[in-house]
């Protein structure tokens, strides 16, 4: 059996980097591959390309120990962790393609015996689906202990974590470690005790992945309660951050908080991956992704009836990420309903305010009627004041600048 010295990440993005940052630090040669070459010099700088707490401490002490860097070529390892993005299409169904362009990457480097783990949260069969592509472009290999062919080992362990506290959830988490083999899940199950001090569960490979979509999922589903109760209680002239902070009062209810839609990588994608799945039974799932997803629409719908009557609204949206406190966008409704603002009313202004980026994204960046601003600029001017996520910077806002303001509070922190 191969003793795991030398690990390849593919992909440092949110999640691959700062778990080859992690294992770097816990004694392992750690190369990390990625397609995009400034953020291979800023990560060999010692530099993290984004915002998350902690991380820069490990990577810069990794790099400066030589126990990470990284790269754009795929190198030789002992074990490869895939950590890319896993989008859906059009249509909702899961694109592979990333999965299948670092499977290319790593095909011609294995000789047998090696573990490969896909991270990427992913639907049923994807960790399947790498492990027959990686044999198909090697078939000098097998996933087969039975065919006398050189093994590769194949698992799953989808990563658990929250954005703003990765550092320390990817060491307490438990994991759900799901193999094509139960050797590959104790192989990867030892891979992972190198930092890991949460509980580690062995399953399939199948298992797991759905795991990792249900658990969304849930979320999900409980968010859509909470954002169609805010859509009820407008209606009813009912404060609904009120009414659920008195629902919760009872023992055994615990209802999340309305917002203006769901993001990020997670929770806006991965129920998706469970439907396409099971289209015919994934009813619940399905109601209520479609029930988050209308939710933009609502606050697009609020903010044309307040600008009714001015010709040329100046609106200040605040917060763009898709959480508090972050720079992450991906997914964001923020970053759509301002799009859609300014399609939907070309006359009116759109004044950014995001504290955690230096630009605007690439889906905003070419609307002639938004720029970023200071949130003291953007607010002096406003006709509608649309806060779009709770970031600390805006719960300590002088309220004052509020005054005399159409106020569209989607987060509920200015009760």
């Amino acid at each position: 059996m191969k003793e795991i010295k030398d690990v390849a990440v593919i992909g440092l993005g949110y999640i691959g980097l700062p778990t080859a940052a992690v294992l770097a630090t816990n004694g392992l040669n750690v190369i990390g591959v990625d397609v995009k070459e400034a953020n291979v010099e800023a990560i060999n700088r010692g530099e993290v390309p984004f915002v998350e707490p902690d991380l820069g401490v490990h990577v810069a002490g990794a790099v400066s120990q030589g126990m990470l860097k990284a790269t754009t070529d795929t190198p030789v390892a002992d074990a490869y962790i895939v950590a890319v993005p896993t989008p859906f299409n059009a249509d909702r169904t899961a694109d592979l393609s990333y999965i299948e362009a670092a499977a290319r990457g790593i095909a011609p480097q294995l000789s047998g015996d090696e573990l490969i783990i896909l991270e990427s949260t992913s639907p049923p069969g994807a960790t399947r689906h790498l492990g027959e592509y990686l044999v198909a472009l090697r078939p000098d290999l097998s996933l087969d202990p039975d065919t006398g062919l050189p093994l590769i080992h194949v698992a799953h362990c989808p990563e658990r974590v929250l954005p703003g506290r990765v550092m320390i959830e990817l060491v307490t988490n438990d994991r759900i470690i799901g193999g094509l083999t139960p050797l590959a899940a104790e192989r990867a199950r030892d891979l992972y005790s190198v930092f890991c001090q949460g509980g580690m569960h062995l399953t399939d490979a199948t298992t797991a992945e759905m795991a990792k979509l249900v658990e969304n999922s849930y979320r999900d589903v409980n968010i859509a309660f909470a954002n169609e109760l805010s859509v009820i209680s407008d209606k009813l002239n009912i404060d609904v951050w009120e009414l659920i902070e008195l629902a919760n009062h009872h023992p055994r209810v615990n209802i999340l908080q309305p917002g203006p839609g769901v993001g990020g990588h997670c929770i806006a994608v991965d129920p998706w991956f469970i439907v396409s799945s099971a289209p015919e039974e994934a009813n619940l799932i399905r109601q209520a992704r479609e029930t988050n997803d209308a939710k933009p629409l609502w606050v697009l719908d609020r903010v044309e009836q307040l600008s009714a009557g001015k010709a040329a609204p100046k609106i200040a949206a605040l917060g763009l990420a898709f959480k508090a406190n972050i720079d992450d966008l991906r997914e964001s409704p923020a970053v759509s309903i301002v799009a859609d603002l300014s399609t939907r009313m070309p006359a009116a202004t759109i004044g950014v305010v995001e504290p955690h980026v230096a630009e605007l994204p690439r889906a905003l960046a070419s609307c002639a009627n938004v720029t970023l601003e200071s949130a003291e600029d953007a607010i002096g001017d406003a006709d509608i004041v649309l806060l779009l996520v709770d970031h600390d910077a805006f719960k300590a806002l002088d309220r004052a600048l509020l005054t005399g303001r159409e106020v569209i509070d989607t987060r509920g922190i200015w009760r």
